[in-house]
């Protein structure tokens, strides 16, 4: 429904313009933790009254270099899409858009060049926050949203797609901290789709022998992200030296909301 609304606001509107912010990463084929409630565009000027109220509306065309055209829509360029959001939306989601803008090639050169020419300006810290900690091992926007909630409470810094040799070979963790021997993974529904008792029993072969190899695994559910039990279940297998470090810059109310 957001592409199509983006779609007939494209049919629609007649002044130069460029779609941007949450929306844009729609286009981009970004996995957003929730989907925006208007669209953002950017145009040359503000219109007056009568205009759109699900339309929210940014003043000034992006620069050509940031100018793109995608699925036929005209859009800010995946860069300056990823800083637009990471300045303006609650962490977790943001963490969700950059991280998953890095795995299909996003240059963090260019990233960090338009960090630059945003010092100052609001979010900016919270974007150089977000985009310091973004990482393109993260497969799913679950695996960002699990990682975010331990950033944000302290953990240090986890390591993605972690490898484990086993009896029946070499399988790769979500996340975890191997010099902990601890690992996180994210179930999402869709994980078990097709022919459920196959897929289930292959989960538990996989399970069952990296527990052989001494590891502890922690499965997390989309449910677990919305209580504050994740780093409370994560710090009892911690070295009991273990100190949260806060991210305070990473905090903002109802982040987890779906």
């Amino acid at each position: 429904m957001a592409l199509a609304r983006i779609v007939g606001i494209h049919q629609r509107v007649q002044a130069e313009h460029w779609f941007s912010h949450e929306s844009a990463a729609l286009i981009w084929g970004l996995p957003l933790w929730r989907t925006p409630d208007t669209t953002h565009l950017r145009q040359v000027h503000r219109p007056g009254s009568g205009a759109d109220p699900l339309i929210t509306r940014h003043v000034g065309i992006p620069d050509p270099d940031q100018r793109r055209v995608v699925l036929g829509l005209p859009v800010t360029s995946l860069e300056r899409t990823v800083l637009d959001c990471v300045a303006t939306v609650p962490p977790m989601r943001g963490l969700v858009i950059a991280d998953a803008a890095l795995r299909i090639g996003a240059d963090r050169g260019a990233l960090e060049d338009l960090l630059a020419g945003r010092a100052g300006r609001p979010g900016s810290a919270r974007a150089r926050a977000i985009l310091s900690l973004a990482d393109d091992g993260a497969e799913s926007p679950g695996e960002s949203a699990a990682r975010f909630i331990v950033l944000r409470d302290g953990l240090p810094i986890p390591s993605t797609q972690v490898a484990v040799e086993t009896r029946i070979g070499t399988f790769w963790a979500d996340l975890g901290w191997p010099e902990w021997r601890l690992l996180l993974e994210y179930d999402g529904r869709a994980k078990y789709a097709g022919s459920e008792a196959e897929r289930f029993m292959q989960e538990k072969r996989r399970h069952d022998a990296v527990l052989e190899t001494g590891h502890r695994i922690l499965r997390v559910t989309k449910e677990d992200l919305t209580t504050d039990a994740l780093t409370r279940r994560l710090l009892q297998y911690a070295p009991p030296t273990t100190r949260l470090r806060p991210r305070r810059e990473l905090r903002t109310a109802h982040e987890t909301r779906s």
